[in-house]
């Protein structure tokens, strides 16, 4: 039996960033309050989108200090902007940054309390202030999932809070916004959507709706990710990236993720790489050490992204995964962390505690092969180089 979960209403295709007006007043929302960071504010989408809603008529406010990897400081600044206000929805504008804080936002300014009481295993399913996602990369797939992310400043945690609370109520999928994304963000969040797609294909509790997402995901994914990197402009591959990462991010919030993305959190958390960027890092490694464990899963991956025939077998197509992974981050130029400039001591003193951090996610337990902190440890130290 699955439970599947998804936004109330999605709008997606190009231009779909000017319907918002008619979307929010379809769910009878007419205060928006914006959340979105620095770069955003600055580029002229924002502005953008308060000019549409004030044609419209609706008056919004825009918090524009959003922090990478989201902290418990930044999401409190932007729960006192929004009592400031008379707000009836909050809207997550930009990459998973912005969404996350948002859905935080929209729980602890309805309810009050803390983040870290928040904090997974406990479900928050109680709603909170409607929740708007806005996309501006194709990556996170946040703007279709039941998670944010939110890390303690105090103990360099990224805490995973889970529950319906953080279920947006609408989608705007709008790959036009994808369009002058640098090249970094394009690739890193590209393989972040690839992770999600996989893992939720591989994850113990992948269920038949999740995988046809998955599936889909990986075929839309794959064949696009170098190409909207060569050719940015290429709006077809944009738009297969867009879509594709909303598919990969109703997939994983319907079957959960595994061990990459448990170990890639206290990546981000200690070191500040950005969340795409640690799940590559980790990807071939992570997927290497799996595989043996469901290997017709993890052919299905290596058949849907087109890297092996239906007619071959379970191990030659997972060989083709792994180089294929392998093969990707040295095109993309993904580094490791040791070529990102990552402290050697540090990384090893903190390899305990990251590999304590990943388990307590509870994201490894979903792995088809599940490891002990040893084990974590070791992947680590050969994701290192």
């Amino acid at each position: 039996m699955a439970a599947i979960f998804l936004p109330r209403a999605m709008r997606i295709g190009p231009g779909t960033l000017n319907e918002l007006p008619a979307a929010l007043a379809q769910l009878g929302l007419s205060a928006p309050a914006i959340l979105t960071d620095p770069f955003i504010a600055g580029s002229g989408m924002l502005e953008r989108l308060l000019t549409i809603l004030s044609e419209a008529g609706l008056e919004a406010r825009a918090f524009g200090e959003v922090v990478p990897d989201p902290t418990v400081a930044c999401v409190d600044s932007a729960v006192a902007f929004i009592a400031e206000g008379e707000h009836d929805c909050v809207i997550g504008l930009g990459g998973g940054s912005s969404i996350d804080t948002a859905k935080a936002v929209a729980v602890l300014a309805a309810r009050g309390g803390t983040m870290r009481a928040l904090k997974a295993p406990h479900q928050e399913n109680e709603p909170g202030l409607p929740i708007v996602a806005i996309p501006t990369t194709a990556g996170t797939g946040s703007e279709a999932t039941r998670f944010t992310i939110v890390s303690d400043e105090d103990n360099g945690e990224k805490m995973l809070c889970a529950g319906l609370a953080y279920m947006p109520v609408l989608a705007i999928v709008d790959y036009e916004l994808t369009l002058t994304k640098p090249l970094r963000l394009t690739a890193d969040t590209g393989i972040d959507a690839l992770t999600h797609a996989m893992e939720a294909y591989v994850s113990k509790l992948a269920n038949p709706f999740s995988d046809g997402m998955a599936i889909a995901a990986m075929g839309l994914i794959w064949p696009n990710l170098r190409r909207v990197c060569e050719a940015p402009d290429d709006r077809a591959a944009r738009e297969a990236m867009m879509v594709g990462s909303l598919k990969a991010g109703i997939a994983f919030s319907n079957a959960s993720v595994a061990l990459v993305h448990g170990m890639s959190r206290p990546i981000g958390a200690h070191f500040h790489v950005a969340h795409g960027l640690s799940n590559a890092m980790l990807l071939p490694a992570v997927t290497a050490w799996s595989a043996p464990a469901a290997l017709a899963r993890y052919a299905g991956c290596a058949r849907a992204m087109g890297l092996a025939q239906p007619e071959e077998g379970e191990q030659a197509a997972v060989a083709r995964l792994v180089e294929a992974l392998r093969e990707i981050n040295r095109d993309l130029s993904v580094p490791t962390p040791k070529s990102y400039g990552i402290d050697e001591t540090r990384w090893t003193e903190l390899l305990p505690l990251m590999a304590e951090q990943a388990l307590a996610s509870g994201s490894p337990a979903n792995n088809p092969r599940v490891p002990d902190a040893e084990t974590i440890q070791a992947l680590y130290r050969e994701a290192w180089a």
